[in-house]
């Protein structure tokens, strides 16, 4: 894997806080940052790639009507609140 350096300027909270990870966890701000930057990254792109699905699904008039979906939300919600009861 090719890595490439980025820097980037933290508040002194969060400047402290990773270094009480690193401290704690025996791992460099480095490795730290670049997990947190990873995944974040991956997150984002999961949310971005739904977005572009759900546009080309509605350009597509792959929808569901609203009524529809909150009837089910709410079946959904009925069945959780039983379970959780039972």
């Amino acid at each position: 894997m090719v890595a490439s350096t980025v820097t980037i300027r933290l508040g002194a909270d969060v400047s402290e806080k990773l270094d009480r990870i690193a401290r704690d966890t025996r791992r460099s701000r480095s490795v730290l940052a670049a997990q947190a930057v990873a995944a974040f990254v991956d997150c984002e792109l999961q949310i971005v790639d739904g977005i572009r699905r759900g546009l080309a699904d509605a350009k597509a008039g792959r929808v569901v009507p609203h009524q529809e979906v909150v009837a089910e939300s709410r079946a959904i919600i009925a069945t959780a609140k039983k379970a959780k009861c039972d």
